[in-house]
């Protein structure tokens, strides 16, 4: 779908509320944190900023972001867990705002964190840019997950197949589904007004997942490292804008 001037207005203000949640929660992480802690203090910008939340209560989601460490991918739901030296952890965070939706994760270290998972943020970082500079018009829609699988799996890398980007707008998933990867067909051109969530998911082992009793959190089948980086892009006459910094 195609959005107006006016409607991708009220989705950079969507977005800005995103970027803020991404700057408190950023600066909250350090040793012996909680997730919750995480949660309380992205859900106050929510609250200051007169923004909903588009996670909590969505198929019965408990929180308003998805606090997923180490090897876990996504949707992790925040609680007891206490951030130790090392880890890394996904931050995704969503706001509504005059019903249009925002949507935006990044994957940081808590302390001082290994060669190996400082590289696989690196990456993954990289693959979402690699992918946001092909939206543009008339390029197609798979041209985005192709450069996202090109960066991760030149670096030795692996990318999650079972959960992709979206288009997004007066709901936080909309069709078409945007995979982080060729699926084997160029799918929709690229038009001026859309407007999508592209959403890496770059694994140090391979592509496998499994899920956890709560329902929610995705896990890497392998144990390794995962890490997430996301951003709400639309695409304009002019080349692409990213709508949640």
């Amino acid at each position: 779908m195609r959005r107006s001037a006016d409607e991708i207005a009220k989705m950079r203000r969507a977005g800005k509320v995103v970027a803020e949640m991404h700057e408190v929660t950023r600066a909250a992480l350090r040793p012996g944190v909680t997730t919750a802690y995480l949660n309380e203090v992205a859900a106050e910008v929510l609250e200051r900023r007169g923004a909903r939340s588009n996670f909590l209560g969505y198929h019965g989601f408990p929180a308003v972001i998805c606090t997923s460490p180490n090897d876990m991918i996504v949707h992790g739901i925040p609680g007891e867990y206490v951030l130790e030296e090392g880890d890394i952890i996904s931050v995704d965070c969503g706001a509504i705002v005059e019903g249009y939706h925002g949507d935006a994760a990044y994957t940081a270290g808590v302390g001082e964190i290994s060669p190996e998972a400082r590289r696989l943020l690196e990456v993954t970082e990289r693959s979402l840019w690699a992918g946001i500079d092909q939206m543009v018009v008339g390029n197609r829609l798979h041209d985005i997950g192709r450069a996202v699988q090109q960066v991760a799996e030149a670096a030795g890398y692996s990318v999650v197949r079972e959960y992709v980007g979206h288009a997004i707008g007066t709901e936080m998933h909309e069709q078409p589904q945007v995979p982080n990867y060729w699926p084997g067909s160029p799918g929709p051109t690229l038009k001026s007004g859309m407007v999508y969530a592209v959403e890496p998911m770059v694994n140090v082992g391979g592509p496998d997942t499994y899920v956890l009793d709560d329902g929610w959190s995705v896990l890497t089948e392998d144990g390794s490292l995962s890490a997430h980086f996301e951003h709400t892009i639309a695409i304009l006459d002019d080349g692409p804008e990213v709508l949640t910094v």
